[in-house]
């Protein structure tokens, strides 16, 4: 188990992230199955508000998890295995964001 704070933070935040974005996965099957896709990325945090929001907080969750996870580890000398798994999955997800960003398709 983690002994610092940001240690405790990071495995937190990383164990949220999956059920922000099953709950943000669920409600384009059921509160926004009706609600075409806007045009824009703009349009579409519009048209579907609380489906953005969950999913934005699922993306946060994760990034927030690596950044603390690293400051734990570097910073505190955390030696958890539950850090370094909580920043390693952040580390994966941060990368897969920034390869979307970077490379879209």
């Amino acid at each position: 188990m983690p002994k610092t704070q940001s240690g405790k933070w990071s495995v937190g935040l990383i164990a949220v992230m999956p059920i922000l974005l099953r709950i943000g996965m669920s409600f384009t099957d059921t509160l926004y199955e009706s609600v075409s896709a806007g045009g824009t990325l703009f349009e579409d945090i519009i048209k579907r508000l609380v489906l953005a929001l969950t999913m934005l907080s699922g993306i946060a969750c994760g990034v927030s998890a690596f950044i603390t996870g690293v400051l734990a580890i570097v910073k505190k000398k955390e030696r958890s295995i539950s850090v370094y798994l909580a920043t390693f999955i952040g580390a994966l997800f941060t990368l897969f964001l920034l390869g979307e960003f970077l490379f879209p398709h």
